[in-house]
């Protein structure tokens, strides 16, 4: 009589009467592992979403954005020329990178007048809050169709272009705190997608209104947090 590969003594020659398990056949093959989730070149870090939230890498579009100290001293937001991915045929162009081309930008500073500001709103609720000593100025570049300004969150997959959460990190940034949108005629709207502390620009004491876009110009301030003021170069190569 058939004997199934448990040991077990059957009538039927093709199933086991006592088991149910197949007799003669091939074991069942193992389920397949699931794929590892595609990781982050630059970091190892395993994808979660678009961005890398770790160090931002953008997946799609094979993009990184750092942010490097210049001789002066200030830090700059300067996009790394997107490398081949894996596989792909795209080769490096001949003689190194070329560098990014000068346009509208963002100045991110430390403002100690707008600080004085909020202290003297907040009054006994500033207790603790202090300018930090240190805070060198950076220049972001305004690239795409839209720029983000907070903090990063990697539980969130949060990477805004213009990121305050690096240190000194300013405590009334929200992680989407506001958004610079590029209009199809060349200028920018700025929009307050719901802040905790609010948007002010050019040394206001009114936030403006939530979601509502405002046209920006050329030198246009944005204060945000604590003590970040945001100034705007809009105009076609100035740095």
């Amino acid at each position: 009589m058939p004997i199934c590969p448990s040991g077990h003594t059957s009538e039927d020659a093709e199933y086991c009467d006592v088991c149910g398990e197949l007799i003669g056949g091939a074991p069942p093959a193992a389920p397949a592992a699931p794929p590892e989730p595609p990781a982050c070149p630059h970091c190892g870090t395993p994808r979660s979403g678009r961005f890398c939230e770790v160090d931002g890498y953008d997946f799609d579009t094979g993009t990184l954005y750092t942010v490097e100290l210049s001789v002066d001293h200030a830090a700059r937001a300067v996009p790394v020329v997107p490398q081949p991915r894996p596989g792909s045929s795209q080769a490096a162009p001949p003689g190194g990178p070329a560098a990014p081309p000068v346009g509208p930008s963002a100045l991110v500073t430390a403002d100690r007048a707008y600080f004085d500001s909020v202290l003297a709103e907040m009054g006994p609720d500033a207790a603790g809050l202090s300018f930090p000593p240190y805070c060198p100025e950076r220049r972001v570049p305004l690239l795409g169709g839209q720029v983000r300004i907070g903090r990063r969150s990697r539980s969130r997959a949060i990477v805004p272009e213009i990121d305050l959460g690096a240190p000194p990190e300013d405590p009334g940034v929200s992680h989407l705190h506001a958004v610079l949108l590029a209009q199809p005629d060349g200028t920018w709207n700025l929009v307050d997608p719901g802040s905790t502390n609010g948007t002010t620009v050019n040394g206001g004491t009114e936030p403006i209104p939530v979601n509502v876009p405002l046209p920006m110009g050329d030198g246009d301030r944005i204060h945000v947090g604590a003590w970040t003021t945001i100034t705007l170069s809009l105009q076609e190569g100035l740095p």
